[in-house]
């Protein structure tokens, strides 16, 4: 029996002990100790190769501020498969945002993210390559898509699919998902509800989960599975420029945009790959966001019906006049300031994108600390949207403070 007991001690002891030189080599490989360019700003580096991502998933905002009450709001951690230095700085903030290329600054997403979305996604890309990619990217919503392809398809694609919740109790996070993506697909390639756009949807959340994940290719692991749903993804995505190109028709999407763009020599074709991660990127990007906007401004409106009928009272005094088919057009659209009020209020007080990622060219200078080449920045905005000096009362849901 006491040898069992000690056994039992002997594992215990063994296992904190290999535990904090395990959690001790990440210090020393990333602290300052072995550092001779300058400090590192204060923080700590979590276990060799996870380092703290599984806190990071899992707490959320919580994880920064608690890092941010004992370290400050400059502080070094390791997420995502890389070492980042955290700023929740204002004026910090907008000096990395306002710093480019030539102050050792470029677009840093987890390479997870860069991996998945593809070689040519716009995240990735740099120099001549992302403005070619840009400006594919913003030739699809230019004012002249907007007025005559986009706003009258989004319309008729909202009557349609709204018309389905009518007279029933609707699970709002699932159906603003639903509505997301399908919007969508039908912009960019003219699909709609269907087997295809079912394939598509699976892959999709699966794609989703495998960029905020470690770059672990191993079978079971979610980046492995974002992997394998991009592949099947592109697969699809091959098959419908294939078909386009054989049937010759003409379709007023994205996609065909895309075919065309190049052909009158104003601007660089794009090569099918191009135009499969360019795709990707803009149904990536817009599904989580769009949908979790539109969610919360449901719920925010709910709970403030003076801000409910104030919206409904701009959107029956633009229907004045037009028959209940008729569309709307480009000038009502602009003319929907407590519309655009709500959806800014909205996006402040729900926060959906929490900041954006700077990777370091070469060594980058921070309120005396020194961040090595490499490294990422994670330039965190969303304390922002709560300074009391910027937005008044900020925790109330008030879009007349847009106006």
């Amino acid at each position: 029996m006491a040898l069992l007991l000690l056994v039992l001690v002997g594992v215990v002891v063994g296992v904190v002990v290999a535990s904090s030189l395990l959690l001790r080599w990440n210090e020393v490989r990333y602290g300052n100790g072995r550092r001779k360019e300058g400090r590192l700003p204060p923080g700590t580096m979590g276990w060799p190769l996870f380092g703290e991502t599984t806190e990071f998933l899992k707490q959320g905002p919580s994880f920064m501020k608690q890092r941010r009450l004992r370290y400050g709001r400059l502080f070094r951690t390791h997420i995502l498969g890389c070492p980042t230095v955290v700023c929740m700085d204002p004026e910090l903030n907008r000096r990395m945002l306002l710093q480019g290329e030539a102050g050792g600054l470029v677009p840093g997403y987890p390479q997870s993210m860069l991996d998945i979305l593809g070689r040519n996604n716009i995240a990735a890309v740099h120099g001549p390559l992302h403005r070619v990619m840009r400006g594919a990217m913003l030739g699809l919503v230019r004012p002249a898509m907007l007025r005559t392809s986009l706003l009258p398809k989004i319309d008729a694609f909202m009557r349609d699919h709204l018309s389905g919740w009518a007279g029933s109790v609707v699970d709002v996070q699932a159906k603003t998902k639903e509505m997301a993506l399908l919007s969508a697909l039908r912009q960019i390639a003219g699909i709609t509800a269907g087997p295809l756009s079912d394939a598509l949807k699976t892959e999709l959340c699966t794609l989703v989960l495998g960029t905020i994940s470690l770059p672990i290719n191993l079978p079971g692991t979610s980046y492995y599975q974002g992997f394998q749903a991009r592949k099947k993804l592109v697969s699809m995505l091959e098959q419908m420029i294939a078909e386009r190109r054989c049937s010759g028709e003409v379709h007023d999407d994205m996609l065909d945009a895309l075919l065309r763009s190049g052909n009158d020599g104003t601007r660089e074709k794009l090569t099918d790959e191009q135009i499969i991660d360019l795709l990707i990127a803009l149904i990536y990007s817009g599904y989580e966001t769009m949908s979790t906007t539109s969610m919360m401004a449901v719920k925010y409106l709910s709970d403030h019906p003076q801000a409910l009928e104030e919206l409904r009272r701009e959107h029956l005094d633009i229907r004045k006049g037009k028959s209940p088919e008729e569309a709307i057009s480009y000038e009502d659209f602009k003319s929907m300031a407590f519309t655009r009020a709500v959806i800014f209020e909205t996006l402040r007080l729900a926060t959906v994108v929490n900041g954006l990622l700077r990777k370091t060219t070469k060594d980058v200078e921070m309120n005396g600390y020194v961040i090595p080449k490499g490294w990422r920045i994670y330039v965190y905005t969303r304390e922002i949207n709560y300074d009391p000096f910027m937005y008044p009362d900020p925790m109330t849901f008030n879009p007349w403070r847009w106006l």
